[in-house]
């Protein structure tokens, strides 16, 4: 037993306490779900009518959400990016009425440009810490015998230090910004020590986590399965062990989000092979934090509608046209692609995040993450979005016990002796069969899925059979190195409509 593990049992009843309370909370949104984003929309435009960006757009006459759609187009960061360099030079009451001193650089996947997103003490305190909470109070709910609060929780995040922007402005990346504001509760129940997360080289940061935290009572993991599986790989090989129980035996919990977990959840019940650990997925991004499983047992996370943002969602169709139409909750339907598109309380008004999303349930209002607006291919009629590739990844994973560890996607496009193809880079951890059996089953897959992707496959007319390169192990965290984005938030693209990123790529295969 470590030092830490007294005090935390000391304090575990009056955490617990106050969870439960939270789930009142929680409740009323969800089954008040239109009254309560009302509420947050008259929030947030009567809070903001005085600032620059609300004069511009007189939100003091603003009645209805239909008024706001009028009097503010859809925004992206470039639109916007006018008024938060304002901001970045130290004015304020700009795009929000509270001071705006720190900003998460986000460079989004793979992008080469760094986005400054502003972060309010009201979407600090409001949005990201109340969720994290409810994300706690959602699983309490469902495990009240839990002791994971007599325990610490292992943060995998970024690797980028925070930087000051002038006397009183800083910058980091979101992890870093939430480290140095998080309030005293959350930094005891976090591991690793502030020195070890902010450390800004992640290969050097990832050994000096792993004796940080080896001998700590870790209770739960949050962080993208990706880095989360490197850093259990390193700490099992460190210890000799296979199981990460033996190391961590009251470890009960991994909390996921940045990328689907359908192809990682084999080599994490690999890993961590006892049958009571539970997998807990989250939509958080620099922007906000948007929702979180409610039930363990169903796809699907609980939109948070009472946390300081207001919600639309632009069907597939409207997107790139110049004045899209948009949806509320009360138009939403099952099953369809929306972009969806927030307006927060740091000041970003109908700001397109980037994602779409589909609707699984309706009573309560449950999401889940289909993919990315510029990540998909349809150079041939085909849209393929990112939950198809995952599927089908996951799919021929199972059928012929492969392990994936990554994979992108890019078209090829017709020739004049060739029809066009999907080209394929794909990482494996373990691969038992021929790589022409896997590729077979991955393209059965999507067939099965995909309707339109089916039609082109047939009998070879638009689509010829997936050209698929094997990556080394490794390759495409050399790949991010080389462009300076190894660490806990960056990603490797899915799926691109063009050729950019898989020709980048393509050199680190050997």
């Amino acid at each position: 037993m470590n030092n830490f593990e007294p005090s935390m049992s000391i304090i575990s009843p009056a955490i617990k306490r106050y969870m439960k309370l939270r789930l009142s909370a929680i409740d009323n949104f969800a089954l008040n779900p239109i009254d309560t984003q009302k509420q947050v929309f008259n929030y947030l435009v009567g809070s903001a009518q005085f600032t620059e960006f609300g004069k511009l757009h007189g939100f003091e006459h603003i009645n209805s959400i239909k008024e706001f759609k009028e009097r503010v187009h859809v925004n992206d960061y470039d639109s916007l990016k006018p008024f938060i360099q304002k901001i970045l030079e130290g004015q304020q009451n700009i795009l929000w009425s509270d001071p705006i001193n720190w900003f998460a650089k986000s460079s989004g996947t793979t992008s080469d440009k760094s986005k400054f997103i502003p972060v309010s003490k009201s979407s600090l305190d409001d949005t990201h810490f109340k969720s994290g909470k409810d994300v706690l109070s959602l699983y309490l709910r469902q495990f009240p015998q839990t002791n994971m609060m007599n325990g610490k929780c292992l943060t995998i995040g970024g690797s980028h230090q925070v930087n000051q922007l002038s006397a009183d402005s800083f910058y980091g990346d979101l992890s870093a910004v939430m480290l140095q504001n998080m309030p005293f509760m959350g930094q005891v129940m976090r591991a690793p020590e502030l020195a070890v997360a902010l450390m800004e080289e992640w290969e050097a940061k990832l050994d000096a986590m792993i004796y940080s935290v080896f001998h700590d009572n870790i209770t739960f993991i949050a962080g993208v399965p990706t880095w989360t599986l490197v850093l259990i790989k390193k700490i099992l090989e460190i210890s000799g062990e296979h199981d990460l129980h033996k190391i961590w035996p009251n470890l009960e919990l991994y909390i996921h989000g940045g990328v689907s977990f359908k192809p990682y959840r084999d080599q994490f019940k690999e890993l961590i092979p006892a049958a009571s650990m539970k997998y807990m997925e989250t939509y958080n991004a620099s922007e906000g934090f948007f929702a979180a499983q409610d039930n363990l047992d169903e796809e699907g996370m609980l939109l948070f509608l009472n946390h300081g943002i207001f919600y639309e969602f632009m069907p597939m169709e409207e997107y790139g046209k110049e004045n899209p139409q948009t949806l509320t909750l009360r138009d939403v339907e099952l099953d369809k692609n929306y972009a969806i598109i927030i307006s927060t309380n740091a000041g970003l008004w109908r700001y397109i995040v980037g994602d779409t999303v589909q609707f699984t349930s309706l009573e309560p209002y449950r999401i889940k993450v289909s993919g990315r607006l510029k990540h998909y291919i349809n150079a041939f009629g085909e849209e393929v979005i990112v939950d198809n590739s995952d599927h089908a990844i996951a799919e021929a994973s199972r059928l012929t016990g492969a392990i994936v560890n990554d994979y992108t996607a890019a078209p090829i496009y017709m020739s004049g002796t060739e029809n066009g193809a999907h080209e394929w880079i794909i990482e494996f951890e373990h691969l038992p069969v021929e790589l022409s059996v896997f590729v077979s089953e991955m393209d059965n897959a999507l067939k099965s899925i995909n309707s339109d992707y089916e039609a082109k496959r047939y009998k070879d007319i638009a689509l010829r059979m997936p050209v698929v390169h094997r990556m080394q192990k490794g390759g495409f965290n050399s790949w991010l190195k080389s462009k300076g984005k190894l660490g806990g938030q960056h990603k490797v693209p899915r799926l691109s409509n063009e050729r950019k990123y898989i020709e980048e790529i393509l050199p680190f295969v050997r």
